[in-house]
C-alpha cells in the first residue's frame, strides 16, 4: 500500500490555485487504495510576521475547506501539524542531517527573506529552516509519495537528500519519497500578473480567486484577467503568452479538457474569459455550500481533527523514536 502525506499552511484564504493544484488532487488520491495524511501545517505559518488570531482561524477555515471540497475521515488522516508532537521532535534531528549551505540554496527562503529585508522585518531563522521542518512532517509517517505544486518540488528533493543520507550515516529509518504533480494547472498563476503563482499568502487583489470568493466576484475577477498583446487569436504559448495560456490552463483543469485543443475553440478572448469564468463558478460552487455547513457546526470539525491527530501520532512516534535510537539518543 502506497502511503500519501501532503499539508496546507493557513498563511491566507485558499485559492482557485490552492485548489486546482494540490486540494483536488488530494481528493482523487484519497479514493485509490493507498493510505492519505493531509495536514493543516500551522507551524510553517509562524516562519513570518502573523497575527495569532488569524494563523487559528484560517487553521480552522482550511481544516473545513479540504473536508468541503470531498476529504473524508474514514478514507484518510486530516489533522493539525502543531497537535502531533513528533513533527517538532523529528525535526531537530532533521537539523542536524542537514546543511546550512543546502538550505540557504532553497529558492522560496531566497525570495521571502529578499522581501522581508525590503520591507524592513528581520528575516527569522524559523523561515531558513522550515524547509527541514518539511521533511520531518513527510519522514514521520515514511510517505512514500507527495502530491505537492511546481513550486515545492526543491523541497521534496531536500527531503529525499535528507532521507538517503541519514539511513546511510545511521541505518535505514526513513522512506525515501518521490513528488508527484497534476498534469494540468500544476502552477495556477495570478490573473492580473501571469508570470506569478497565484499565492493565498498575497494581497487579496483583483488576480487572485479565493475558493470562497462570490460568484459575481469570481467573474469580475476572471472577466478583468490580464491577455496579452498582439493580433495572433487564442493560442497556448505559455513562454509567449502566458496571460491567455493562464485562462486556457484554468479552464483546462475545470473541464477535463487540453489546453492547446481548447484554444482552437475560441476566436476572441471575451468569450474564453466569459467560458472561464462560468467554469471556476460552477467548479466552486458546491465547495462553498458545503464549507458553509460544516463552518456551522464547528463541532464536527474538531472532532475530525482530534481523531486525525490521534492516527497520524500513532504512524509517527515509532518512526520518530527510531530515528532518535539511530542517531545516538538515549531511549527515556
Amino acid at each position: 500500500m502506497t502511503r500519501i502525506f501532503s499539508g496546507v499552511k493557513p498563511t491566507g484564504h485558499l485559492t482557485l490555485g490552492n485548489y486546482l493544484g494540490a486540494v483536488r488532487q488530494w481528493v482523487a488520491a484519497e479514493q485509490e487504495p493507498d493510505e492519505a495524511l493531509f495536514c493543516v501545517v500551522d507551524l510553517h505559518a509562524l516562519t513570518v510576521e502573523h497575527d495569532p488570531a488569524r494563523v487559528r482561524r484560517l487553521s480552522r477555515q482550511a481544516a473545513t475547506l479540504l473536508l468541503a471540497a470531498g476529504l473524508t475521515p474514514e478514507r484518510c488522516t486530516l489533522f493539525v501539524q502543531s497537535h502531533v508532537d513528533e513533527h517538532a521532535r523529528l525535526a531537530y534531528v532533521l537539523e542536524c542531517t542537514a546543511s546550512d549551505g543546502e538550505l540557504r540554496r532553497m529558492v522560496q527562503y531566497k525570495e521571502k527573506a529578499a522581501k522581508a529585508q525590503a520591507s524592513g522585518e528581520g528575516v527569522r531563522l524559523s523561515l531558513l529552516t522550515y524547509p527541514v521542518l518539511m521533511a520531518a512532517d513527510i519522514l514521520a509517517y515514511r510517505t512514500d509519495e507527495v502530491p505537492v505544486g511546481e513550486d515545492q518540488r526543491q523541497h521534496v528533493e531536500l527531503t529525499r537528500d535528507l532521507a538517503a543520507r541519514f539511513n546511510q550515516r545511521y541505518g535505514h529509518t526513513f522512506v525515501v519519497p518521490k513528488a508527484t504533480h497534476p498534469v494540468v494547472a500544476a502552477r495556477v498563476m495570478d490573473l492580473q500578473d501571469p508570470r506569478s503563482k497565484m499565492g493565498k499568502s498575497g494581497d487579496a487583489g483583483p488576480g487572485v480567486v479565493f475558493i470562497l470568493d462570490e460568484p459575481e466576484v469570481v467573474r469580475k475577477k476572471v472577466m478583468r484577467a490580464v491577455t496579452d498583446a498582439g493580433d495572433g487569436g487564442v493560442l497556448y504559448d505559455p513562454a509567449a503568452r502566458p496571460g491567455v495560456a493562464n485562462l486556457l490552463d484554468i479552464l483546462a483543469a475545470c473541464t477535463g479538457g487540453e489546453p492547446a485543443a481548447l484554444a482552437d475553440g475560441y476566436d476572441g478572448y471575451g468569450a474564453l474569459k466569459r467560458d472561464v469564468a462560468d467554469a471556476v463558478v460552477e467548479l466552486l460552487r458546491p465547495l462553498r455550500v458545503r464549507h458553509a455547513e460544516l463552518a456551522a457546526d464547528p463541532g464536527t470539525v474538531e472532532a475530525v481533527l482530534r481523531a486525525g491527530a490521534g492516527r497520524a501520532r500513532a504512524i509517527a512516534r515509532p518512526v520518530v523514536d527510531s530515528a532518535y535510537r539511530a542517531i545516538g539518543l538515549l531511549e527515556p
